[in-house]
């Protein structure tokens, strides 16, 4: 199982917390957030991962190498911003993947279970499938309106007051899902206002999997500081 973590953002709302290293290494229990993240995706199943990495990769790199508790670990390295979504479409290409592969934000912690939305994205052949779950925050996460069976029909801008399931920042994408969208590697693209948006516009099957698992996102240092309530021990 191919596992994308998207961790090349500047994290600028954490550097007065965390300012030495990128997001995705902030120490959380001692250990950077990152190992945390990919001990779970471990534990899920994970295979093979592939960090989408920009802003000071060179100490991401520099910690993990070449491989992470023997799993493989290879890079997919903005040497300029390209945005979520064109991070998310460099790292993709990277893969090589002919089954569906799952993608997180290399910030967020979602202890969802993956064999459950892989069954769920495969019973409505869907192309792309996004983890949700409810948010308290209107203004802080992307707000989704989904219809029947799940299928997504439109994001709003956060703060728009729209009901209260958000993205989750766990993605389920097949290899052939952004074909259709116009945006290529290399594009700066934003995943939430622009590329998914082209995905919907284009007809595809997106569908949204509701988890009431835990859920933690550190960009912000009120959240950072009790993430280690939340992850696994």
């Amino acid at each position: 199982m191919n596992v994308i973590l998207l961790a090349g953002g500047l994290g600028q709302r954490l550097r007065g917390a965390v300012p030495d290293v990128p997001k995705p290494l902030a120490p959380v229990a001692g250990r950077p957030f990152l190992e945390h993240l990919m001990d779970y995706w471990i534990g899920q199943g994970a295979t093979r991962f592939v960090l989408s990495v920009g802003y000071k990769h060179e100490m991401v790199e520099a910690h993990f190498g070449a491989a992470y508790r023997s799993l493989p670990v290879e890079y997919a390295v903005e040497r300029e911003p390209l945005d979520t979504g064109g991070a998310l479409l460099l790292a993709l290409a990277g893969t090589g993947a002919d089954a569906p592969v799952f993608a997180a934000n290399g910030d967020t912690f979602f202890a969802l279970d993956a064999a459950a939305m892989h069954r769920y994205h495969a019973a409505r052949a869907a192309l792309f499938t996004m983890a949700l779950f409810r948010a308290t925050d209107a203004g802080r996460y992307t707000p989704v309106e989904c219809g029947a069976e799940g299928r997504i029909t439109a994001m709003r801008a956060p703060g728009s007051g729209v009901p209260p399931l958000a993205n989750g920042g766990v993605y389920l994408i097949e290899p052939e899902a952004f074909s259709r969208t116009g945006f290529r590697p290399g594009d700066r693209v934003s995943l939430e206002s622009e590329l998914l948006p082209a995905l919907l516009h284009a007809g595809a099957r997106v569908f949204g999997f509701e988890s009431e698992a835990r859920f933690i996102d550190i960009g912000v240092p009120e959240d950072y500081a009790r993430a280690a309530q939340v992850l696994p021990a």
